[in-house]
């Protein structure tokens, strides 16, 4: 399953820059944190928000500098009750799992804000 959602993954990354698509921002969000965790620069590109241009360097090496890093039983959905036409809160279950040294850590998924750009979904970072 792994391999599959990798290759996925990289067909996006070849056909576009790996945008999400204009339909399921919480879709959108997955692509983006499976990108995050493996540094890909191109696709992590393609799904930044213009906003978040300028940090493109620090979510691209987030996990450089660990092993093992893997997303554990990871759904993000829509929140409708706080989220616009234009702009989506997107609430993630699951987590992030690094190995730091010999100690796992882990990183609970978050709650995300995402808008759209060009009619694609683009993520924006933490929602408040």
């Amino acid at each position: 399953m792994k391999k599959l959602g990798l290759i996925l993954l990289l067909l996006l990354a070849a056909c576009g820059g790996g945008s999400g698509g204009a339909g399921d921002p919480g879709k959108t969000t997955e692509s983006y944190l499976q990108a995050k965790i493996k540094g890909e620069e191109s696709t992590i590109r393609g799904l930044l928000c213009a906003e978040m241009e300028a940090v493109l360097d620090r979510e691209v090496n987030a996990f450089a500098s660990v092993t093992g890093v893997e997303l554990v039983d990871m759904v993000c959905t829509r929140d409708a009750t706080r989220s616009t036409d234009g702009e989506a809160v997107v609430t993630c279950a699951g987590k992030i799992v690094a190995q730091y040294g010999t100690e796992n850590t882990e990183f609970p998924l978050a709650t995300y804000r995402l808008i759209q750009e060009d009619g694609e979904w683009k993520w924006c970072g933490e929602a408040g």
